[in-house]
């Protein structure tokens, strides 16, 4: 009867993890209703990301927890960043570091999110 118990919980538990791991990615409206105010610094107009901008990254990096939602963070914010002139790398690199942001990969026009 042990046995049986503990293989219940187990089960119970994998499928706890397996359904937290597989839950729906961040939605790309609310990616870009946070990082929108990052564009006036991404593409030079502002000398520094505001301050809106830096607690709109620091939510973005709060709430995606799983690879999957850093993957859908990045791929919304690739897919939505050509549609603005004059995003340059070197203010996209900046904003992590500005904001006090440990996101672990080089921040990039070129990156690729799959990896």
């Amino acid at each position: 009867m042990k046995n049986f118990l503990f293989s219940v919980m187990f089960v119970v538990f994998l499928i706890f993890v397996v359904a937290h791991e597989t839950t729906a990615a961040i939605p790309c409206d609310t990616v870009v209703s946070k990082a929108i105010h990052c564009v006036a610094f991404a593409t030079g107009e502002d000398p520094m990301p505001s301050a809106e901008c830096c607690s709109g990254m620091r939510q973005l990096d709060q709430s995606a927890q799983s690879v999957d939602d850093k993957k859908a963070v990045c791929r919304c914010l690739k897919s939505k960043v050509g549609s603005y002139n004059g995003v340059q790398n070197k203010f996209l690199s900046a904003i992590p570091d500005i904001c006090k942001i440990k996101v672990g990969f080089p921040i990039s026009l070129s990156i690729d999110c799959d990896t």
